[in-house]
């Protein structure tokens, strides 16, 4: 089939249009208008109230108690009274003899309150795992019952308990003793639990016992209910005992628990304040500062004393030697195998 051949008339205008098309500029491209995209926005929008109060409350009082260890200030006459004193806050703090005798005081309720919280803590943990079934969880909650109870309400309970005249732990020993054979063991007369510089530290160490030995308990059990009950029953059929189940799977399986668990009662018993400031006598401090903690000294340094100065160098000394009991608890750990052991 033969094409029709274009007339003049048809080939004039496809000559114009094809000279207009080599004519014609280029278009350009479009602009894409720039508009607020809520999508991109909302994750700055819902992180901004977190960033603003960790600057307010966390990160600016660090930096300003880091400024201020450097200086003698005097809050009363505002913040144009401070003078710059470089290290003469940590001078005098390292040689003043309440600090050391608030460290020692510190580590002696930290020893023996923390040290009794892990030996009973974790076989009571291990015994409710074993032998509660259906009770379990309100058997925990009334040992996990003290951790969450107000800290004036407790020491106001057991200042009646520790108290001399009055209190139920001095009847008890007094009814003991009347048994035969015990009048020899127990004192003739009424124990001052909070008065008696010897016995403010195992007083108060028992408190810090009581409340947090729940704590860790619930640590442990949740740390023990994620070990396989197969490896249990294989052990029983080898013929392990209890003790053995305990010391050969719990024990090395819940490493990493107890390292969490450690760790965590060495930085609250370091930083003690609460149970002393409202057990204890002389804000605190007890009779002849026995029960004089670090935080407490902190405290009574920078509002009783107001030297904010050298209470900021007392809590950055605090901060050095919690971070030097992380670190050898830390090694302690993973020398002891806890990196390989969670790897199998």
């Amino acid at each position: 089939m033969n094409t029709p051949l274009p007339t003049t008339e048809q080939a004039a205008r496809d000559t114009h249009a094809s000279a207009a098309s080599t004519s014609m500029p280029p278009l350009a491209a479009p602009r894409h208008a720039t508009r607020f995209d809520p999508v991109k926005i909302a994750p700055y929008l819902f992180l901004g109230p977190f960033f603003l109060l960790f600057a307010l409350f966390i990160a600016f009082p660090l930096l300003f108690s880091l400024y201020l260890s450097f200086q003698s200030w005097d809050a009363t006459a505002g913040l144009a009274s401070m003078k710059w004193v470089g290290l003469s806050n940590f001078t005098f703090t390292l040689t003043d003899p309440w600090y050391w005798k608030s460290l020692y005081n510190t580590a002696s309720m930290a020893i023996m309150s923390g040290v009794p919280q892990h030996l009973v803590a974790l076989p009571l943990a291990f015994f409710l795992q074993t032998a509660f079934r259906r009770w379990r969880n309100f058997v925990v909650g009334l040992y996990f019952l003290p951790f969450i109870t107000s800290s004036v309400a407790i020491a106001l309970i057991f200042s009646s308990l520790y108290s001399t005249d009055f209190g139920m732990i001095n009847l008890a020993i007094a009814e003991l003793g009347k048994l035969p054979g015990l009048h020899w063991i127990v004192p003739a007369h009424p124990t001052e639990w909070l008065y008696n510089p010897k016995n403010v530290k195992p007083a108060v160490s028992v408190v810090i016992f009581w409340r947090y030995v729940g704590w860790n308990t619930v640590l442990y059990l949740s740390a023990l209910q994620t070990i396989p009950k197969d490896l249990y029953e294989a052990a029983r059929i080898d013929g392990a005992n209890g003790w053995q189940q305990f010391t050969r799977i719990t024990i090395p399986l819940i490493k990493p628990m107890i390292f969490f668990a450690v760790t965590l009662s060495i930085i609250g018993g370091l930083q003690l304040f609460e149970e002393p400031f409202i057990l204890l006598p002389n804000e605190g401090m007890g009779t002849s500062q026995s029960g004089l903690t670090t935080a407490v000294y902190m405290y009574r340094t920078a509002f009783h004393d107001g030297d904010f100065g050298t209470a900021s160098s007392i809590a950055w000394l605090l901060f050095i030697s919690i971070a030097a009991l992380m670190w050898l608890n830390t090694r302690i750990f993973h020398r002891s195998g806890m990196n390989e052991e969670t790897q199998r």
